[in-house]
């Protein structure tokens, strides 16, 4: 694809084709957000404000917001401790909750650093890797919850797991670091640990497939870690999706590899399971940085696509906790589909939560959500769609 685009940018297609698409995108994502901000979101549809939208879930779990509140305001480890221990093995939201945690206390840390907390080094059993140091400042909140639950428990597998996606979190916001790559090996050793500590635990084999990726296993390495984690959780949504961009031409694979793993599993899916939703995550990998085609959403293949993860999304319970990921990046399709009645059904279930991709692979999740919001919105409106029927 980069080097499709350098082609067209020495020859006049650019300027026929490409540069009107690109101003046509960048003007419809202008419109959209100048509706975000006209339209009331409470007006008729109960719409969260996009100020107000939450972007540490993808849905609602108020059993986690509690006790991570807790946990921040009080910098005490505790109570998000006692909530993954409580969650057992129901893997897919024990996965779920940890990288959640695991985000907020990056999140906690990165604002503190940018309120001008000291660097210091850290003490500790987990307090310091490759440059990733907690520091304390008068009445700061910096995540030093996390340190002290990995010194003062050191035996916990869950402060492990926690910890370890955590510095997967930390390495992978900055890959030009020099850190990058230690920060990685050691999130790599503390996944060992926390396997070791929860030998039937499939989450530290899951946060290693995101260090996979980003350290380039070699395929027999790889292929070992998935079947590993295939022994202990052969339908797992999350584990894969966190699979499927080792795949990814983005990754260390191909398109052509990734649909085949999407297909593959989507295929051997039993009945009450996610996994018929994954190859629209792998089509999600692959769209063009530039859309030249028109009609690209509404190609068989696409619609395909959409059509596995509507049903996949009807046969699993409504709390399914990786649910609302598959009905974020249903939206973001649907809208661009121009199936609009569609979109508008699945943000009536996940609205107020915008931590899923595609929003979070934008630097700006709530701004981004909201304008493809306005956009479902505008078009369910303009085709006539009353808000009685949402």
């Amino acid at each position: 694809m980069e080097a499709l685009l350098v082609l067209i940018a020495l020859t006049a297609i650019f300027g026929v084709l490409v540069a009107p698409a690109m101003r046509r995108r960048r003007q419809r994502l202008q419109g959209a957000q100048g509706v975000a901000r006209a339209v009331d979101p409470g007006a008729g549809y109960g719409f969260v404000p996009t100020e107000q939208l939450d972007v540490r879930l993808p849905g609602p779990d108020h059993e986690f917001t509690e006790a991570l509140e807790e946990t921040q305001r009080t910098q005490d480890w505790q109570p998000v401790a006692r909530l993954l221990a409580l969650t057992g093995d129901e893997w897919e939201l024990r996965w779920q909750r940890v990288q959640s945690m695991a985000g907020a206390a990056a999140m906690e840390l990165a604002q503190a650093r940018a309120l001008g907390a000291p660097e210091s080094p850290a003490t500790g059993k987990g307090g310091s890797a490759g440059g990733v140091s907690f520091s304390k400042g008068p009445g700061l909140r910096d995540a030093s919850w996390l340190r002290q639950w990995r010194t003062e428990q050191p035996g916990d597998p869950g402060g492990a797991q926690v910890y370890a996606q955590f510095l997967v979190w930390q390495a992978v916001a900055d890959p030009s670091s020099a850190d990058h790559r230690i920060i990685l090996e050691e999130a790599r050793t503390v996944c060992e640990e926390a396997a070791r500590l929860a030998p039937d635990d499939p989450t530290p084999h899951i946060t290693e497939l995101f260090i996979a990726r980003h350290l380039s296993y070699r395929r027999a390495d790889f292929e070992e870690l998935w079947a590993t984690l295939r022994r202990k959780a052969p339908h797992h949504m999350g584990a894969h999706m966190a699979a499927l961009p080792y795949w990814s031409e983005k990754g260390c694979g191909s398109r052509a590899e990734a649909d085949a793993f999407a297909q593959s599993a989507a295929a051997h899916a039993p009945e009450g399971t996610l996994l018929p939703a994954l190859p629209l995550f792998a089509a999600y990998e692959h769209l063009p940085e530039v859309n030249v085609v028109r009609g690209l959403y509404q190609s068989a293949e696409i619609e395909k696509a959409v059509e596995a993860a509507e049903y996949a999304v009807d046969q699993v319970e409504a709390g399914h906790p990786v649910r609302p990921h598959v009905l974020h990046l249903l939206v973001c399709f649907l809208v661009r589909a121009e199936r609009y009645g569609e979109a508008m059904e699945a943000l009536r279930v996940v609205d107020g939560y915008v931590g899923a991709i595609p929003w979070a692979d934008s630097g700006d999740p709530a701004s981004h959500y909201s304008a493809y919001r306005a956009l479902a919105v505008s078009g369910w409106e303009a085709t006539g769609g009353d808000r009685a029927q949402i």
